[in-house]
């Protein structure tokens, strides 16, 4: 088992990885109460497929704390990350009198977490207790740590959101394995993004053909790098940034399928293509690295194509929440390892996407 600790501003997250941990959820929890400020009540907030899978199981361990246990099942999909979803999750909270000392548990996927994130960032100004139990790859090695939380809107990803440190995350590889090849495979993207912004050894050990068998390995590689950046940067203002790497072009293509032709991580992985390629035509990236990354997302079943025109994806891009003005940050790496990040214009960011279709 290895842990982490992330201090955040307002609060300290502790990170817990090892196979079978969540077997031992209410020990966990029960350590994290702080004595003076004891929860009266707890909400699991779940999604419809991972309900089927470990609500029950999950439940019963939290039983052991004695606590009155509601749930909240929201749809599965990306398509459900939104306001709406949101107010139906404060309504459960609200007809059950919930309060700032309950608690909330994340019990899911990326969705389920930036959900259940806001809403503790947002109900009654902030809930004293979150919990994240992340049940994807994705957000194993990434949405479940950092305290970044929000929803989508019509026009753009993840423009309505808070920052929120979880005060627990538990992270068991054992969950995985009841994930489908798809959706496993989309965590990869990320698992590979860290590889491609921090730490080249990630990438060795996927293109093993036996890398499966080092998952909690490099599970813990990538939530090492994620803690070291926030505890550096949490609000995103400067080193936290080179964690979009694939994200801009990513939302782009995500939004222009409409959150559902394409997962977060196939769109992050279509977007780290274009990043590396934009990156050698701007000579910021060494000549072959997109080549290399090519191969690595093909062995593993990742997309490497964008399948849009290249100006419905550039008119996506101005609604990046990172756009400032009439720039947008854009993340590049100049070897495995390496980032650079550039402010491009939105004229000059037109012509880039340009070139990459040319």
């Amino acid at each position: 088992m290895k842990e982490f600790v992330l201090q955040g501003e307002k609060n300290t997250s502790k990170i817990f990885i090892g196979n079978g941990i969540v077997k031992e959820a209410s020990d966990y929890v029960s350590s994290m109460i702080q004595s003076n400020k004891k929860p009266s009540k707890i909400c699991v907030i779940t999604d419809s497929n991972v309900a089927k899978l470990y609500l029950e199981s999950v439940r019963n361990m939290l039983s052991e704390l004695e606590l009155p246990i509601f749930v909240h099942i929201i749809p599965a999909g990306e398509e459900f990350k939104t306001l709406d979803t949101v107010a139906e999750i404060y309504d459960t909270l609200g007809e059950n009198q919930f309060g700032r000392n309950d608690m909330l548990i994340a019990l899911g996927g990326g969705v389920t977490g930036d959900v259940a994130g806001f809403v503790a960032a947002t109900y009654v100004r902030g809930i004293r207790y979150l919990v994240q139990i992340p049940t994807t790859l994705l957000a194993q090695v990434d949405s479940s740590v950092g305290g970044k939380t929000g929803v989508d809107l019509v026009h753009g990803k993840n423009l309505v959101g808070a920052f929120r440190q979880p005060d627990l995350v538990l992270i068991d590889p054992e969950l995985l394995h009841t994930l489908t090849d798809h959706i496993f495979r989309s965590g990869l993207a990320e698992v590979i993004k860290y590889g491609c912004i921090w730490d080249p050894e990630i990438l060795t050990m996927i293109g093993e053909d036996d890398y499966k068998e080092h998952m909690e390995d490099w599970i813990q590689r990538c939530v090492a790098i994620k803690v070291h950046v926030v505890q550096e940067d949490e609000l995103e203002e400067g080193l936290r940034k080179i964690l979009n790497f694939g994200h801009t072009v990513g939302h782009g293509v995500e939004r222009l399928g409409n959150y559902v032709d394409l997962s977060h991580g196939e769109a992050v992985a279509i977007g780290m293509v274009a990043a590396t390629k934009l990156g050698e035509q701007r000579s910021i990236t060494k000549i072959g690295t997109a080549k290399e990354l090519v191969e690595i997302l093909k062995k593993v079943g990742l997309p490497v194509q964008i399948q849009y025109p290249m100006e419905s994806v550039h008119q996506a891009l101005l609604t990046d929440k990172k756009k400032q003005g009439n720039q947008i940050d854009f993340v590049f790496i100049e070897a495995f390892g390496t980032t650079k990040i550039e402010g491009l214009s939105v004229e000059e960011l037109q012509k880039t996407m340009k070139r990459l279709e040319d």
